[in-house]
């Protein structure tokens, strides 16, 4: 670890479960699924028909309803979970610290549905009639850009596009900006929202999706031996990450402090994960030199868990490899179980889980978890929450094209 500490000060989330960060929270420790029929499309004609989306939105509730319509929703999302987690950090953004605020903000998809939506007004109505802001809002760095001109923050504002490694990925170059002093703060974290048929289509024919559309609820199986896909899920997750310097100066809360992060290629495969794990091991490895730990002082792991048949079974082995005996010792779970994979907010909502488990002392479970497959013989803490000191938490992210990235949260200690 070198340069400046750096404390979590702010959280938000508006997911399939949670339109609050305490919400969020107590649905998944009471198993509460968000899973269910799409509703954003008609799916009828389709061989998965389910999706974990975000009921209720209203992007005029958090920003002017000009500006909101001259978004696309994943933007929408990022600019009302940054507004959550920045007022929950009591960060107020003026002339006096503008430059010392920044945003780094992931996405999976962008704007890939008005790409489908102006195609079809092109082919169907004539090019006079697309949208001319077609392109800002399409544009994937308008996650990170629109935060930027809501709230007026003129420090470092990038965008990370590394599919479903993407959320954690985007901690892991936040906390480089901080320990360099690049910046004083953040807002960071991810946001997706692409439930597409396109998307289901190409998804669908590869093998990814569950196809349990008559039980939707139970859809979502990581680690389970009769898991057969993800499900596809829509939403957002933030933190304000900031200097311990700067957030002492200011009296700030802080629920966690962020000590390592990494991140490793597989260089393997488009979709599939390299099958020994090896690299994804490594990348938990470097995030535990980095944070100066050793594997025995992991006390809970927020997997990747899509539910996949590959991708469960590799990172179960990447686990192995990693933390060697203290593998079979450290309690570790899913939300994707229960709010869907989140593809470039996935990891974020893994990091925001992880800062909770800390400040609640409560390891969440993972649903649907009936039958362990055998492949994947961790303490993957089944359906009930487990109440347990946790003062260390891992998270990771795993992403299409062999991306990994990993970071590390600690219970924070003034000292």
């Amino acid at each position: 670890m070198y340069g400046h500490r750096v404390v979590v000060t702010g959280l938000g989330t508006l997911n399939p479960i949670g339109r609050s960060v305490d919400e969020y929270w107590r649905n998944l420790l009471a198993g509460t699924s968000g899973i269910g029929p799409i509703t954003q499309f008609d799916a009828s004609g389709l061989p998965v028909r389910i999706a974990a989306e975000v009921k209720g939105f209203r992007p005029e509730d958090y920003m002017d309803r000009k500006a909101a319509r001259r978004m696309s929703r994943f933007a929408q999302l990022s600019v009302a979970v940054a507004r959550q987690a920045l007022e929950d950090a009591r960060l107020v953004v003026d002339e006096h610290n503008a430059y010392d605020v920044g945003a780094i903000i992931a996405t999976g998809g962008g704007g890939v549905g008005e790409c489908c939506t102006e195609t079809e007004v092109l082919l169907t109505r004539g090019p006079d009639r697309v949208n001319p802001l077609f392109v800002p809002a399409m544009i994937a760095n308008m996650a990170s850009c629109q935060v930027s001109i809501q709230f007026g923050l003129k420090g470092p504002v990038a965008t990370n596009i590394a599919a479903c490694a993407a959320g954690i990925y985007s901690f892991f170059e936040a906390l480089h900006f901080l320990r360099r002093g690049d910046a004083q703060a953040i807002v960071t974290g991810g946001t997706e929202s692409a439930i597409l048929p396109l998307s289901f289509i190409s998804l669908g024919r590869i093998g990814a999706l569950s196809k349990r559309n008559d039980e939707p609820q139970k859809a979502s199986r990581p680690f389970d031996k009769d898991r057969d896909g993800f499900v596809f899920g829509e939403g957002a997750g933030m933190m304000v990450l900031e200097t311990l310097e700067h957030a002492r100066r200011r009296g700030a809360r802080i629920y966690a402090e962020l000590v390592g992060a990494s991140i490793t290629a597989d260089a393997y495969h488009v979709s599939a994960p390299e099958p020994s794990g090896a690299s994804a091991a490594r990348a938990m490895s470097k995030a535990l030199a980095d944070a100066e730990l050793q594997p025995a002082e992991i006390e809970y792991l927020c997997a990747h868990g899509t539910g996949t048949l590959l991708n469960d079974a590799t990172e179960t082995r990447a686990i192995k490899l990693a933390l060697g005996e203290h593998a079979y010792r450290v309690p570790i779970s899913s939300p994707k179980s229960m709010i869907g994979h989140l593809l470039g907010a996935a990891g974020a909502m893994s990091a925001l889980t992880s800062v909770l488990a800390i400040c609640h002392h409560t390891i969440p479970p993972t649903a649907n978890l009936d039958t362990p497959d055998p492949e994947c013989n961790l303490d993957y803490v089944p359906w009930k929450p487990r109440e347990q000191a946790v003062r260390i938490a891992m998270a990771n992210g795993f992403g299409f094209g062999g991306q990994n990235s990993v970071i590390v949260f600690k219970e924070f200690r003034d000292s």
